[in-house]
């Protein structure tokens, strides 16, 4: 039982990649329907229900915790993220732009170092340095035609993304806080500025058909409301640094899910960056692996003794 709990959080980075490694496809799908804005709106507004009653049916208390940290993460982490995510589609359009979000591990790196005391060492900076490289040739930024306002759009996501990150994991650290919980009010409390902001800014209305209501429902209760739970999971588990880097393995499956689905071909550029992360993600977990080892070590000693 012991070896299973160890995998879990690996399990769940799985689960996480994958799906919101396929949400970029059916994002692109998903605004053929509904304007950008709405369609955050909808998402996050889905979501949060979906959260409410995942917590009615295991029968917690919807009561908030450290009200000022959690609204932080709301705003951060949902609201934040999610806007700029949107603005920096609209401006730049989907595609490379988009993925600058990704570049986030660099920022939680650069605040996990002194505002958590999280310190990469060893070869743990091989891992990244491989994993950041791999990235780099996937986004191609020395061959992006966006705005130097969308790259800025993008960035400021990923930075809305570290920062939340980043809030949880201190919140984690001192107060004691149901996950399940804990996202449902951070959906709830950063749909509301998602909400205002579809309601002021002009955008036609939504096409309401069948497949625009299987994409919401998907992006909603999977992509949303169970990925949030299954990232504050992870952060609770694993530095924030690691859990960073790991979850890069999502633009890999957008890239994956992308050429499937629209049939577009492979760069040499993009088959060099798969491999790059896909060999930084494997050490990581093998360097994680043999840490759960010489911890094991000591406490089977014991025991045996």
């Amino acid at each position: 039982m012991n070896a299973y709990r160890r995998w879990l959080p690996a399990i769940a980075l799985a689960v996480l990649s994958l799906t919101w490694g396929y949400t970029w496809v059916l994002a692109k799908q998903g605004l053929a329907y509904a304007p950008p804005f709405t369609f955050a709106a909808e998402r996050c507004v889905g979501g949060a229900l979906a959260l409410l009653v995942a917590l009615k049916l295991t029968g917690r208390r919807l009561t908030m915790v450290a009200p000022l940290q959690t609204i932080g993460i709301g705003l951060t982490q949902v609201a934040g993220f999610m806007i700029f995510q949107t603005w920096a589609l609209v401006e730049g359009g989907p595609g490379k732009t988009a993925v600058l979000i990704f570049t986030m591990p660099i920022w939680t790196l650069l605040l996990a170092w002194p505002l958590l005391g999280e310190r990469v060492r060893g070869k743990q900076w091989l891992a990244a340095a491989s994993t950041l490289t791999g990235l780099l040739l996937i986004i191609e930024p020395w061959d992006m035609h966006a705005s130097l306002f969308s790259k800025f759009l993008g960035l400021t996501a990923a930075l809305c993304w570290a920062s939340g990150t980043i809030l949880i994991k201190r919140l984690r650290a001192t107060t004691p806080v149901d996950l399940l919980t804990l996202t449902a009010w951070q959906m709830i409390l950063g749909a509301v500025p998602l909400v205002l902001l579809a309601l002021i800014v002009p955008e036609p209305a939504t096409n309401w058909t069948p497949s625009y209501a299987g994409i919401l429902l998907f992006m909603s209760v999977a992509s949303t409301a169970m990925c949030w739970w299954l990232w504050i999971y992870i952060l609770d588990r694993v530095p924030a640094w690691e859990a960073s880097l790991s979850v890069l393995g999502t633009p890999v499956v957008a890239i994956l899910s992308s050429r499937l689905t629209f049939g577009e071909s492979f760069k040499g550029t993009e088959i060099t960056g798969i491999l790059l992360i896909g060999g930084g993600l494997a050490l990581l977990s093998l360097l994680g692996w043999a840490a759960s080892r010489r911890q094991a070590a000591p406490i089977a000693a014991r025991e045996s003794a």
